[in-house]
């Protein structure tokens, strides 16, 4: 953690992976991040990988150096209780990140009457406000038949959600934004970001609307090579699977060289009439040639031989791994790498947890901070940020308006 944005705080009513993903970051670079749930926890308090006590690792996840608040939010006073911690006067405050809908008592009009320089950033399936998550989106926009063998038949779905983590990211963005915006004269202000906006966008931005567009056809699977350059997994004689990318004329000339395989390169390019080597789209129209060339020369070999070769010669490559042996394996997924650090968690567990993704010169880096149990700072809060007695605090616990650790609704 860092504490470049310590004067900072942003409160949180959301679920799922793409608002909670934004606040992480703003928790991880210093904003005080305040999310609050409902008593017993929200839709996602309970999501999948859990251990075998049933905690989720998920929201542990998600939810690491944020505070959080317990609030029955379906009675009237639970919900003016979140309205009061979105709209608390003071500077650095009045930011709301919400995935709740436009409409209701968080809606952006309602806010802005309780404080005029209100930022809201919420979150959406769809800009008319229509329900969708990242799987839904990512069928929507086409991905799933660009996905898979090429011989398949139906949609190929992926395991990544990436279309929540880029709106996660890409909404931190727009909120810092609007409170510069803010800072600077400019007032508050409701910023919508819809996950299909943020699919089809990103498709666009990487030349894949206009593919569409102008050539009036869908993009064919290819299967594990890579479009529009050399890219592909290869086997070696020990059974090691490996990926090579030959984007760069760099790259392409180390793994040529690495491989020995510059007269048969030769020969496939004068058959050809073109250079591989100049063009990396040719070295994608002519693949079956250089596939099956790179294929022999990296069965011939053994892993360590072969990636001792690739190193020495610039050649890019990487080892088809599962995520336990990248942690078992790479130092680069270890303490070694300060983005890493094994901390105590909620759950009893301690286990290698990530931090802030960026580093700073000259700004020392802490270990990530721990999720906090359900309702663990609901006291705190509501007297810091709302001025609310001990007294008053202990008569909305015996309502059942708010609760502390281990309460129940």
């Amino acid at each position: 953690m860092y504490q470049l944005l310590r004067n900072l705080t942003i409160v949180e009513g959301a679920s799922f992976i793409a608002a909670p993903s934004c606040g992480l970051y703003f928790a991880q670079l210093g904003a005080e991040v305040i999310r609050f749930d409902m008593i017993g926890g929200g839709p996602d308090f309970g999501r999948w990988p859990k251990d075998e006590a049933g905690h989720s690792l998920y929201w542990e996840g998600l939810n690491k150096g944020k505070k959080s608040v317990a609030i029955a939010l379906d009675r009237p006073e639970g919900r003016e209780l979140a309205v009061a911690l979105a709209t608390a006067p003071g500077p650095g405050r009045g930011i709301f990140l919400t995935n709740f809908p436009a409409t209701g008592f968080l809606a952006y009009d309602r806010l802005a009457k309780r404080r005029a320089d209100m930022i809201v950033l919420r979150v959406m399936g769809r800009p008319d406000g229509e329900a969708a998550v990242d799987y839904t989106v990512n069928a929507a926009v086409g991905v799933p038949y660009m996905t898979g063998p090429a011989n398949a038949e139906g949609p190929v779905n992926h395991v990544l959600p990436a279309w929540d983590l880029t709106t996660g990211a890409y909404a931190a963005f727009a909120l810092l934004a609007a409170e510069r915006h803010r800072q600077f004269g400019g007032g508050g202000e409701e910023v919508r970001i819809a996950l299909s906006d943020v699919a089809m966008a990103s498709l666009g931005n990487i030349g894949q609307v206009a593919e569409v567009s102008l050539s009036a056809r869908d993009r064919p699977r290819f299967g594990n090579d890579l479009f529009g350059a050399f890219g592909r997994d290869f086997l070696t004689r020990d059974r090691a699977r490996i990926m090579l990318v030959a984007i760069t004329a760099r790259q392409w000339s180390g793994l040529v060289e690495a491989l020995n395989i510059a007269a048969e390169i030769a020969a496939a390019e004068a058959a050809a009439g073109v250079s591989f080597a100049r063009d990396e789209g040719h070295r994608f129209e002519h693949r079956d040639r250089i596939n099956a060339i790179v294929e022999k020369a990296v069965a011939g070999r053994d892993y360590a031989d072969l990636i001792a070769d690739f190193q020495k010669h610039g050649a890019c490559w990487g080892p088809y791994r599962t995520v336990r042996e990248a942690l078992a394996d790479d130092p680069d997924f270890s303490e070694q790498n300060p983005v890493f650090a094994t901390i105590d968690h909620p759950s009893g567990h301690r286990y290698l947890t990530p931090g802030a993704m960026a580093s700073f010169t000259g700004m020392p880096r802490q270990a990530p901070a721990a999720a906090p149990r359900l309702g663990e700072h609901t006291d705190e809060i509501l007297a810091t940020h709302l001025g609310l007695s001990a007294r008053e605090i202990g008569t909305l616990h015996d309502r059942k308006i708010v609760a502390g650790p281990g309460e129940k609704p």
